[in-house]
């Protein structure tokens, strides 16, 4: 049974530009413009019509657009929910102009060992999330510690835990790594296993239906797991629409001021009808699809999925 049949999310990809170079993500090879202001205060206005209710800016590099301040303002005003993830290179320079306009705030860290972090990164940047962390508490900030999980670095979970997001008071995000285009890789079935035990510790978020997904195969295009088409709107710093997902990104739409009514088109419609069963969506695990499509309906991987979630929320705003 379909919970909802608008979108919930918006990944709203600011430019593809990247200060970082990390072994898993393609992102930053990209040339890329930046979102222009006007367009995206014509698309906010889309977006609130189309039921949407967070905003993720990302890219690239999110702080990279010196208006993400801006963005930002407006997006709250019109009640969105809003969540940036940063490398934290230029947070201590311009985190204050965001302080109160974010609600679900990650800084990116792969190890609690400097080098090791660097060299996954691709940039010296393990001294700028340290300091990011005591300047965001300085301004009121309460941000996640985002730990991009691979089989290299599973051990640095204990490490992270107990000497940097628990002293600090804040949540560490588990994101099992994924892979995607020939980029990034996959983690075993026994270090899967392993990482399902620290989904119960407190301060720390790992969505076991991701875990789940993987074990099973990954979405089956015969019986569909991925809801990206319906759950998810994305925009390209080009002002385009991507369908039926960045990570696919089969086709790029024009949007030219008319979102509503481009997302509401019998094209993109019918676009979206094929969600999840592509010939390429065959085995996919995109932790930025699938878990928006598991709150899409009532099913088992909804059940999977909500455990985990109210645990992060309960402990987000009362725990950490």
């Amino acid at each position: 049974m379909r919970l909802f049949r608008h979108p919930l999310l918006c990944n709203y990809y600011l430019t593809y530009r990247c200060n970082a170079r990390c072994g898993f993500c393609d992102i930053w090879e990209k040339p890329s413009p930046y979102v222009n202001l006007e367009s995206f205060r014509n698309n906010l206005r889309d977006l609130k019509k189309l039921k949407v209710r967070v905003i993720d800016f990302t890219g690239g590099e999110p702080l990279l657009h010196r208006e993400l301040p801006e963005f930002l303002a407006l997006a709250k005003e019109m009640g969105f929910i809003t969540t940036v993830t940063t490398n934290c290179l230029l947070y201590p320079r311009y985190g204050r102009e965001l302080a109160g306009k974010i609600d679900m705030l990650h800084f990116s860290l792969d190890s609690a060992d400097k080098d090791k972090h660097n060299k996954s990164r691709g940039v010296d940047c393990f001294d700028r999330v340290m300091e990011s962390i005591d300047l965001a508490r300085e301004w009121g900030e309460k941000p996640d510690i985002l730990f991009t999980v691979n089989e290299e670095n599973f051990t640095e979970i204990s490490r992270i835990y107990h000497e940097i997001s628990r002293p600090n008071g804040l949540i560490l995000i588990l994101n099992p790594i994924f892979s995607y285009n020939k980029v990034g890789s996959s983690l075993g079935k026994e270090t899967m296993e392993s990482l399902r035990n620290w989904a119960k510790v407190p301060g720390i978020y790992l969505n076991e239906a991701f875990l789940d997904l993987r074990l099973a195969g990954g979405n089956s295009i015969s019986n569909p797991v991925c809801r990206a088409g319906s759950s998810t709107v994305v925009i390209s710093p080009e002002n385009k629409l991507v369908l039926p997902c960045y990570h696919l990104g089969k086709e790029e739409l024009e949007i030219n001021d008319q979102l509503y009514e481009l997302v509401n088109s019998k094209k993109v419609q019918a676009e979206i009808r094929q969600e999840g069963r592509l010939p390429e969506c065959e085995g996919c695990v995109v932790n930025c699809y699938m878990e928006p499509s598991f709150s899409q309906e009532i099913s088992p991987w909804f059940f999977r999925s909500l455990g985990s979630t109210l645990k992060y929320s309960l402990e987000k705003w009362i725990y950490a």
